[in-house]
């Protein structure tokens, strides 16, 4: 069903293209073909990986630092609950407002980019972090207690279990929005993948069809870490 819906979504796109003659947007083989030059002379291979280079920095950072810390924070509820308005005050500030300040301390680069998707990823992996950790029934810890588990055993074997669920969700959510500021960051504060790839083309004479072909790519490469992180989490919990 699914590859039948992309067929009619292609069909759709090629007639209204042919029954717009005079319009700038380009039709789907000159996009197939815009992607044939790209990855002809390189640009498609290369921009791709200096993009997942910076989301993988990025994210890992923010994977590193901000579930713990969530998970920390919400087993100490009075940490958690001193913390969460400064967390709350923080989440809604779009990434995209931190770009001058990510410029002014890093400078234009993969520096500037990393930490504009470490910032828009942390926040939201700490607060899923300490709603896992505080969804744990309490009747759980204090069984495990009784029977005299440390408190890192608790961790190890009441808490994270419990927890890896909505943790799970929680990174496939972070992970989407990691993919999203790292084209937006890469629009402005960097000179190569592909978010530049889209502003350049752009601005090198209006080649829409390497534009739209930029934006398939950034699609494409979305759903395919999608689709890994799903295989994983059903492989997990299998």
């Amino acid at each position: 069903m699914s590859i039948l819906a992309v067929a009619i979504a292609i069909a759709i796109w090629a007639i209204a293209v042919a029954l717009a003659p005079g319009t700038l947007i380009p039709g789907p083989l000159a996009v197939v073909r815009a992607l044939g030059e790209l990855a002809a002379n390189g640009k498609l291979l290369r921009y791709a990986i200096a993009s997942l280079f910076r989301v993988t920095w990025g994210f890992s950072l923010a994977v590193v630092i901000g579930i713990p810390l969530g998970l920390v924070l919400g087993w100490y509820r009075r940490g958690g609950q001193t913390i969460a308005p400064a967390l709350q005050f923080l989440r809604p500030i779009s990434p995209l407002a931190w770009i001058p300040l990510a410029i002014l301390w890093f400078g234009v680069g993969d520096q500037s980019a990393i930490f504009l998707i470490f910032i828009a990823t942390v926040l939201p992996l700490i607060l899923t972090a300490m709603q896992a950790a505080a969804n744990v029934p309490h009747v759980h810890i204090q069984a495990a207690r009784n029977f005299g588990l440390s408190s890192f055993a608790i961790v190890r074997r009441v808490l994270l279990p419990a927890a890896v669920p909505q943790l799970v969700g929680g990174i496939r959510i972070a992970l989407g929005i990691a993919w999203l500021v790292v084209v937006a960051a890469e629009m402005i504060a960097v000179n190569s993948g592909l978010g530049f790839l889209i502003v350049d083309a752009r601005n090198a004479g209006d080649r829409y069809d390497l534009v739209v072909a930029g934006m398939l790519a950034i699609g494409i490469i979305g759903l395919a870490l999608d689709s890994a992180l799903r295989v994983a989490e059903r492989r997990r919990f299998a």
